[in-house]
């Protein structure tokens, strides 16, 4: 019988594993296939926004990334939807005003990109 074990001079087999060279060089490619459809599915959206595409890379992992960080910060709606919503507004001068924020469906950038399925992750709101 084998023994197996769960890690091999101090560390996790499973990070072992992931490290491995051929692993690494499957991951950097997918994450690139995963990048290039990603962007290709947002530029055929993009009007004025200021979303895009970003790739990050942690200790073992890579990171396909929805930024809205330049624009309305609005990553979680673009990629699930949001409901219809009313926000009250007050301008510099104290006037109140009611701002009207239509729904908008998902476009699912990374879902697709990823082939991953399309779920809504339940309620998105808009402040």
């Amino acid at each position: 019988m084998a023994k197996v074990y769960k890690s091999i001079g101090g560390r996790k087999l499973t990070k072992i594993l992931a490290l491995n060279e051929g692993v690494q060089a499957e991951l950097e490619a997918r994450t690139f296939e995963i990048a290039v459809r990603a962007e290709e599915i947002l530029v055929q959206h993009r009007a004025d926004g200021h979303a895009e595409i970003v790739v990050e890379e942690g200790d073992v992992d890579k990171y396909v990334i929805l930024s809205d960080d330049r624009g309305q910060k609005a990553a979680m709606s673009i990629e699930y939807g949001r409901e219809a919503s009313v926000i009250v507004r007050k301008d510099k001068h104290g006037t109140e005003y009611l701002d009207v924020m239509p729904a908008m469906d998902g476009l699912y950038v990374l879902a697709t990109a990823a082939n991953l399925p399309k779920k809504r992750k339940g309620k998105v709101k808009v402040d």
